[in-house]
């Protein structure tokens, strides 16, 4: 990992939770671990147990919870876990996500629903669930979009049109809530190392070939790791960066500009 998520430094985290869904691995991962050496308290969710386990064996401070954002119990669950653990609830990160990769003509409708009910509306609802929460604390809301969500790209335009729909939601979220001392950013990484591409269908060799353009077509001539998006949103959840919200931030090698 790279030293931003290693260094401990618990000035504006400790004592404070986080709930972080699609925190099995990824970006997810990372920014849990980054704000568990922070100090702070950090709740994950996701689909996969073992993977949730995993990260929370990591570093002290980070719980795991089964949880799908589909799921309306599983998510109010999942807030009410997240503030019994410190009474409070101050940061969420809505980085779960599904890639749903399909060439127009051959997109399963069910497919297609789900990666709405999981990139756009579980969001919505998570948030919702965990508003009074916020609002109490004046926390922060960090949602994980994409370059993709402002790059048009071949095949994967569900999973795009999904991140547009999440960027205006971060956005909308924004002016909605300052009022109520909460601040809504979102992060939008470019293509980051992490499991979406292999869970996506694709081949080992599909997804090899698909790595070695994008690398050419990034500027800075290198996929993104994890811990490149993770540094981020701690600092975007950091209470040094109180006078920003509404903003999508992309953390991709120039590769939305290319």
């Amino acid at each position: 990992m790279s030293q931003d998520s290693t260094t401990t430094d618990t000035d504006g985290f400790a004592g404070r939770t986080a709930l972080i869904t699609g925190g099995g691995s990824g970006i997810g991962q990372a920014a849990a671990v980054a704000l568990a050496r922070r100090g702070m308290n950090v709740l994950v969710t996701g689909r996969r147990p073992d993977a949730l386990n995993a990260t929370a064996a990591l570093v002290p401070g980070i719980t795991p919870f089964p949880a799908d954002v589909t799921d309306q119990a599983g998510i109010r669950s999942a807030v009410q876990t997240a503030v019994a653990i410190s009474g409070r609830l101050d940061l969420l990160v809505n980085n779960a996500a599904i890639l749903g990769a399909a060439p127009l003509g051959d997109i399963d409708p069910s497919a297609a629903r789900q990666v709405w009910e999981t990139n756009v509306l579980g969001p919505v609802m998570l948030t919702q669930a965990a508003l009074p929460h916020l609002a109490a604390s004046k926390g922060v809301i960090v949602n994980v979009s994409s370059t993709f969500g402002a790059k048009p790209a071949p095949g994967i335009s569900q999973y795009g049109a999904s991140k547009a729909a999440l960027d205006q939601l971060t956005r909308s979220w924004a002016l909605e809530l300052a009022g109520r001392g909460i601040r809504v950013n979102a992060v939008a990484p470019g293509p980051t190392e992490t499991e979406a591409l292999h869970r996506s269908g694709q081949t080992p060799e599909q997804v090899e070939q698909i790595k070695a353009t994008e690398r050419q077509r990034i500027p800075l001539g290198r996929r993104g790791e994890p811990d490149d998006v993770a540094h981020w949103i701690v600092a975007l959840a950091h209470p040094a960066a109180n006078w920003m919200t509404g903003q999508v931030i992309g953390i991709d090698g120039g590769y939305l500009i290319a």
